[in-house]
C-alpha cells in the first residue's frame, strides 16, 4: 500500500457526522500470526485496510503461507511444515512481528524472529518473552540480532509469572502453551481486549483457555488446533481517537461499530472534560459544547487509561481551560512527540514521565512531524484546533493504524488533504 508523505489540515471546523470503526490493529496482527498454528486455510473478517496488514502478509507469505485479501477479510492457507525464520527486512517496519515466535515453537518447535522495530516510543525488551518460552521448555537467547528459539522435544506447561502485565508477552506464551503438553498458568497476564480477542480466536481453533480478561490465565495444551473464522473486534484506540476529536473540535460524532465497554475509563475522563457521551446499540456518540476542562491522565495497562491514546490526551489538554499533568507509566519515550505540539504553541513542559500542560484558547500552526502512529494522529487533532494551515510530515506512520484516516475527516467536515 503506497504512503503518501504529508497531510495539510486547515483548523477551526467543528468535525459533525457518523463515522464506523474498522478492526483493531492490535488485534488483526496477533490473529494473523497466530493462525500458523493450524494446517489449512484460516479466515479472518473485520480486518482494516492499514500497512501493518500487508507487512503482515509478507512476513506470513515469506513463512510459506498463501495470503489472500478479499474487501475485509484475509484467509491465509497454512502449510503442514512453514518456515522458521522471520527476516529483519520485514520485521524492523512493525513490531507485531514478534507474535509469530510462539506459534512457530509451538508448531514446529524453531524459531529464528528479527529484533523488531515499529514505533519510536521506547525500549520495549523481549525478556519477558524468551523467559516464558524457557518456562514452557524452550532454549531462547539473542543472537546477531535475532530471537533464536527451540523446542526439540516439544513444550510442557509450567507456572509463568511476568513481572509485568506485557501484552506481547501474555500473547506469544498463550500460543506457545496451546500446544504443550500439561497445563500452563500466566499469572499476571494482559487483560487488554486484543488479548481476550486471540484468547477466543484460539479457542475457535480448538485450543482449552480460561480466565481471559484477568490477571490469572490457565491454558491446558491439546495435540492439534484446527483452522477457524473470526472477526476481529473492533478498534478501541481509533474510537478513542474519534472521541477526543469530537472534544478537542467542539463536535458532534456518532461512532459506529464501538464497544464502549472498552474504554470505560478514556470515556470517563472525557465526560470530566465536559464531553456528553450516549451509549446507543451500535456504538456511541460523543458531542460537546464547550472549551474543554483540563483533565489529569495516567496511563497504566488495561484497564487503566491506555497509553496509545496519549497523544490525544495531551493534545486535548493543550486547548483546555486550566493546568493539567499527564503521566506515563508504560512507554518512556511516549513524549517525543511533545516538542511538536509546542511547535505548535502547546504550553507543556515534560520531567521524567509527568507532562505538565497549561490549557491556550487555540494552537498556532506550523510544520510538524509524526513520530509514531498514535503521535501522528494526536498531530492531526491539535492540528485541527489550529489557526491557519499545518503540515503533519512522515504520515505513513498514521497509514499504519488508522485507515482512509483523511477521508473520514474530511467526510466529518475539516479540511484535510494529502500530498
Amino acid at each position: 500500500m503506497a504512503s503518501l508523505d504529508r497531510f495539510r489540515v486547515s483548523g477551526g471546523v467543528n468535525l459533525r457526522g457518523e463515522v464506523t470503526v474498522t478492526g483493531a490493529k492490535n488485534s488483526v496482527l496477533k490473529l494473523m500470526a497466530a493462525s500458523l498454528l493450524a494446517t489449512g486455510k484460516t479466515t479472518i473478517t473485520n480486518v482494516p485496510e492499514i500497512a501493518d496488514v500487508e507487512i503482515m502478509s509478507d512476513l506470513l507469505t515469506r513463512l510459506g503461507c498463501a495470503v489472500i485479501h478479499s474487501k475485509d477479510s484475509v484467509t491465509i492457507d497454512v502449510p503442514a511444515l512453514p518456515g522458521h525464520r522471520a527476516d529483519y527486512d520485514l520485521v524492523r517496519k512493525m513490531r507485531a512481528s514478534i507474535n509469530v515466535l510462539g506459534p512457530l515453537v509451538a508448531r514446529i518447535g524453531k524459531a529464528e524472529v528479527a529484533l523488531p522495530g515499529g514505533d519510536a516510543i521506547g525500549s520495549r525488551g523481549l525478556d519477558f518473552h524468551i523467559k516464558g518460552l524457557e518456562s514452557l521448555g524452550a532454549k531462547a537467547h539473542i543472537e546477531h540480532g535475532y530471537v533464536i528459539a527451540q523446542a526439540d522435544a516439544g513444550l510442557t506447561g509450567a507456572i509463568v509469572v511476568l513481572d509485568f502485565p506485557s501484552v506481547g508477552a501474555t500473547e506469544n506464551i498463550m500460543t506457545a502453551a496451546v500446544l504443550a503438553k500439561g497445563v500452563t498458568t500466566i499469572d499476571n497476564a494482559a487483560r487488554e481486549p486484543d488479548v481476550i480477542d486471540l484468547g477466543d480466536f484460539l479457542i475457535s481453533m480448538g485450543a482449552q483457555i480460561e480466565g481471559l480478561g484477568t490477571p490469572l490465565i490457565t491454558i491446558t495444551g491439546v495435540e492439534k488446533l484446527s483452522p477457524t473464522t473470526h472477526a476481529t473486534i473492533p478498534d478501541r484506540i481509533i474510537t478513542g481517537t474519534w472521541a477526543f476529536a469530537a472534544a478537542m473540535t467542539k463536535g458532534d460524532i456518532t461512532i459506529h461499530g464501538a464497544r464502549a465497554g472498552d474504554l470505560e475509563l478514556p470515556l470517563e475522563k472525557l465526560a470530566s472534560a465536559g464531553a456528553i457521551i450516549t451509549t446507543m446499540a451500535d456504538g456511541i456518540r460523543v458531542r460537546m459544547d464547550s472549551r474543554p476542562q483540563a483533565i489529569d491522565v495516567a496511563t497504566l495497562p488495561y484497564p487503566g487509561f491506555p497509553t496509545d491514546l496519549l497523544p490525544m490526551v495531551i493534545a486535548l489538554n493543550s486547548i483546555a481551560d486550566g493546568h493539567s499533568l499527564v503521566t506515563e507509566n508504560v512507554f518512556e519515550s511516549r513524549f517525543m512527540f511533545v516538542n511538536e505540539l509546542i511547535r505548535l504553541g502547546a504550553q507543556i513542559s515534560v520531567d521524567g514521565h509527568h507532562a505538565s500542560i497549561d490549557g491556550v484558547p487555540e494552537l498556532s500552526s506550523a510544520p510538524v512531524e509524526a513520530t509514531d502512529i498514535r503521535a501522528g494522529a494526536g498531530l492531526v487533532l491539535a492540528a485541527l484546533v489550529s489557526d491557519g494551515e499545518t503540515t503533519i510530515d512522515a504520515a505513513f506512520h498514521i497509514d499504519r493504524g488508522y485507515p482512509n484516516f483523511a477521508e473520514q475527516l474530511v467526510s466529518l467536515g475539516a479540511k484535510v488533504r494529502r500530498e
